[in-house]
């Protein structure tokens, strides 16, 4: 893999192929490998969406190989959702799959969405060296489902919208609170961040300095 693309595989899973994009780093030595999880599959989200595809590139930058999998049931992806579990041990997947091919140490792990609460379940798992999560999906959100997000290590990036009418600031700051743990909050933002990714490309960038 050249340092200019950006590559498609197959890696096998617990329910089948799953499919992943990898943009590898954007110049230097790579400093590790940083897995990216997209939004909810059963409602659009998919290794495309926009803020996955920022976190992505936002961490090649920073020098790390960047693996997006698409979900369970998405695109070239085998099996079916599994609201989270299956989907932990595809991620699972993924880390062995990048530490074996980078020889890479502990991991980042960053994710939006749903793909941020499935996470906070891998780092249960893989001890990750940093995490970076947007819009974490905790308690109940819009739709009437609900989500026991996982602790997550202290140096995580907490990042949400003022305005998110998916998963409510409250819920986060509820989560966040027992642990500790700072949220950077992007004044008018919305779930998606219209027009806000380029603030989560800074923040990140920022926090990955100190």
């Amino acid at each position: 893999m050249t340092r200019s693309m950006i590559e498609r595989v197959l890696v096998d899973g617990v329910a089948g192929k799953i499919e992943c994009v990898i943009n590898p780093p954007a110049a230097g030595e790579i400093r590790g490998v940083a897995l990216i999880a997209h939004p909810h599959p059963l409602f659009g989200g998919s290794l495309d969406n926009k803020v996955a595809q920022t976190l992505a590139k936002t961490f090649a930058e920073l020098g790390y190989v960047a693996l997006r999998p698409n979900f369970r049931g998405v695109g070239a992806s085998a099996g079916g959702h599994d609201e989270g579990r299956g989907e932990t041990d595809d991620m699972l997947a993924i880390l062995d799959y990048a530490q074996s091919r980078f020889h890479a140490g502990p991991p980042v792990l960053a994710g939006f969405s749903f793909g941020a609460y499935v996470q906070t379940l891998v780092a249960q798992r893989a001890a990750p060296a940093r995490m970076a999560l947007v819009g974490v999906a905790a308690g109940f959100v819009s739709g009437g489902r609900s989500y026991t997000a996982a602790p997550v290590p202290a140096q995580t990036v907490i990042i949400h919208g003022e305005l998110d009418e998916t998963v409510p600031l409250s819920n986060v700051l509820a989560w966040a609170r027992p642990q500790e743990l700072p949220v950077v909050v992007v004044p008018g933002a919305d779930h998606f961040f219209h027009r806000r990714l380029h603030l989560i490309k800074s923040i990140i960038n920022g926090a990955w300095q100190r």
